[in-house]
């Protein structure tokens, strides 16, 4: 009975404050964070992308092509 007693209080002891693990996650939350916010940040930077490339006016005169 002793030896099982002094491993835990060393286990304990030897443990860093926060290594402990907290409350797990919610099945709808595992999915928020793991599914819906990775898509909606793909897509948000998509269209920022897409919006900031968009089609350019040429000018005439500008070297677009060799003759």
């Amino acid at each position: 009975m002793l030896l099982p007693s002094l491993v835990s209080a060393l286990h304990s002891a030897v443990q860093e404050d926060g290594s402990h693990p907290g409350k797990g996650l919610e099945a709808w939350q595992t999915v928020l964070y793991f599914i819906v916010a990775p898509i909606a940040l793909f897509a948000g930077i998509s269209i920022i992308a897409l919006a900031t490339s968009g089609d350019r006016k040429k000018t005439p005169g500008s070297l677009t092509h060799i003759d």
